[in-house]
């Protein structure tokens, strides 16, 4: 028993020794309202959405993860609830090491949460701000589409049409735009690589070329040079 305890021992003193404070996310927050169930806190690792970790709530709202963050990423808390029930709706975040904070409710768990100490989260915000304009243009163009259907009008649904073309044009030189200023950030080659992957290759590596050397070399960085790889190999194959 003596040998097996120092051998325990000697192992979480290794463990311990192998973390890197820097690389440390520590994560805290609330979820107002929520008495029992459990969080989870997860990420995608080959193309799967897996939990890296969980905290039980029973009383007190407050709770904390403490994550190893080798690079900048998209993060998601889960919530599964006292009767075993999970939650449908996730509250994503861009990890990163240092302190950031999650303040939500049960009632709106993924509707309504405000997410702090997170710099790439900062830009998200400011991108998911800049895209609502997108997306109100986009339903008013939708009633604009259905009312012609309804009077029959030809040439005016082709009218709309290009206008919905424009948009989308627009759309992707605006995220290309927010993706050059923010190119000292990991949010730069992830809103490549999920909001306009099917871009013009050209603005792709436009993007890519200007990314800070840290940037490149970053987990959203590398997947970025890979996709544009064979996005050309692709195009020289056909």
């Amino acid at each position: 028993m003596r040998i097996l305890a120092i051998a325990l021992t000697t192992l979480l003193i290794v463990s311990c020794s192998n973390s890197n404070p820097e690389l440390e996310m520590n994560l805290s927050g609330n979820v107002k309202g929520l008495k029992k169930g459990t969080l989870l806190l997860q990420k995608i690792e080959d193309s799967l959405l897996v939990s890296v970790d969980s905290v039980a709530i029973d009383g007190n709202p407050n709770f904390t993860f403490v994550e190893e963050i080798q690079s900048p990423e998209m993060y998601y808390l889960y919530l599964r609830l006292k009767d075993g029930t999970l939650r449908e709706d996730r509250i994503p975040f861009f990890a990163e090491p240092g302190e950031i904070i999650i303040n939500t409710s049960l009632k709106k768990f993924g509707d309504d949460y405000i997410v702090r100490g997170s710099k790439n989260e900062q830009a998200f915000d400011n991108y998911k701000k800049m895209m609502q304009r997108f997306a109100d243009r986009d339903l008013d163009l939708i009633k604009e589409e259905l009312t012609a259907q309804k009077e029959g009008s030809d040439s005016l649904l082709g009218t709309i049409k290009q206008k919905k073309m424009n948009a989308l044009s627009s759309k992707y030189l605006a995220t290309v735009n927010f993706a050059l200023n923010n190119k000292n950030k990991e949010i730069a080659p992830y809103l490549l690589l999920t909001e306009i992957y099917d871009a013009n290759i050209k603005y792709l590596d436009t993007v890519y070329t200007s990314l800070t050397p840290k940037i490149k070399d970053s987990k959203y960085g590398t997947l970025l040079e890979s996709f544009i790889s064979e996005r050309k190999t692709t195009k020289d194959s056909l």
